[in-house]
């Protein structure tokens, strides 16, 4: 089969490799849609895999070319999205049903090999039905969107709730359109670049706020009688983002974190004054994954899907073959590829 191997860091490289041979609790599968995550471009182009070579993509969707001789749950065909991670299912974090937290546990696309091939096989368990009606290209956002969810789970948003969601990328576009579901109002959208400010208006944010224009922290409080919002969703990922979220949020707030740092954090002198004086609750959230595995998040997106209550189509604004993933990883790198929200490749066609 054809696959995008790295074989070290910025070595990505297209090659003919075997199709994978599965166990009798496994599944091969054919894969329709993979996306890039923001968290692919540094793991492929800077810091590397854990192993070398590695396929890397987590986020894919496909159909079942083959199952294992213990699998009964599904069939050929089948369309299908997976979970990349495979817990140990041994330590406390397992037993007690939080696999995101797990200590020992696989992923497929930097620990194992994942998506950025025309085969992939997982376990079964990982590996989840999704309905007629649901598009390859829009179970292969499941994972990220799962990942927005499994914050969104912890904060209890309540109906009339001001919610601002700081970054909006991919996360932050899942963010608004789960904060809209929950009953935000007003959903404030806040990103410096006009083009996510758009693609926010399309998904039900009520006041978009770029900070490079305005004053975010004044018109955010302009827009909830002075007080800041109940819950900001930083999504953004950067010092600026995490400070600009704790600023817009009222006393006794709630600041869901889920941006990767990829160095030292510190606060500005006033974000963390008020962290402390405002008496903000400030919670971390990683990954997707809870009970029942690979977790209700993944369930509750496959029927929002289902009955068309998620909207993905504008979110994916680029469509590749497997040859480009080199040139891809590299324009991407160096910030040259231009405007983008989501990138496919389309290992199959």
């Amino acid at each position: 089969m054809k696959a995008a191997v790295l074989h070290a860091p910025a070595d990505l490289r297209v090659e003919e490799v075997p199709v994978p041979e599965i166990g009798a609790q496994e599944v091969l599968v054919r894969v329709m849609a993979a996306g890039i995550c923001g968290s692919d471009i540094g793991r492929v182009m800077v810091t590397g895999t854990y192993r070398f070579p590695t396929i890397p993509g987590h986020e894919f969707a496909g159909e079942v070319a083959a199952v294992g001789a213990e699998v009964t749950h599904l069939s050929l065909g089948d369309r299908v999205a997976v979970a990349p991670l495979m817990p140990c299912g041994q330590c406390a974090w397992c037993q007690a049903g939080k696999f995101s937290l797990c200590d020992s546990y696989d992923f497929m696309g930097s620990r194992s090999d994942g998506a950025f091939a025309e085969y992939l096989k997982a376990p079964a368990r990982n590996v989840l039905k999704v309905p007629e009606s649901v598009s390859f290209e829009e179970a292969a956002t499941i994972e990220p969107a799962a990942i927005i969810l499994h914050g969104i789970h912890k904060l209890n948003i309540a109906l009339g709730d001001a919610v601002a969601v700081v970054g909006c990328g991919a996360l932050g576009y899942f963010a608004l359109q789960f904060a809209r579901l929950s009953g935000a109002q007003p959903l404030i959208a806040i990103d410096v670049d006009d083009e996510k400010l758009a693609l926010a208006r399309e998904v039900g944010a009520d006041i978009w706020i770029n900070p490079a224009k305005e004053d975010a922290v004044a018109a955010v409080l302009a827009a909830t009688g002075g007080r800041g919002v109940a819950v900001a969703l930083e999504c953004a990922g950067s010092a600026p983002g995490r400070d600009l979220s704790i600023l817009v949020t009222a006393k006794q707030g709630k600041v869901m974190l889920y941006g990767t740092a990829y160095g030292d954090v510190t606060f500005a002198e006033k974000a963390f004054a008020r962290m402390v004086r405002d008496e903000l609750e400030v919670v971390g959230s990683w990954n997707s994954y809870s009970l029942p595995f690979p977790g209700k998040e993944w369930f509750d997106i496959i029927e929002l899907l289902a009955k068309g209550r998620l909207k993905i189509g504008p979110l994916i604004t680029h469509r590749a073959a497997l040859d480009d993933a080199p040139a891809i990883f590299a324009a991407l790198n160096a910030r040259t590829f231009g405007p983008y929200h989501k990138i496919l490749f389309k290992p199959n066609g």
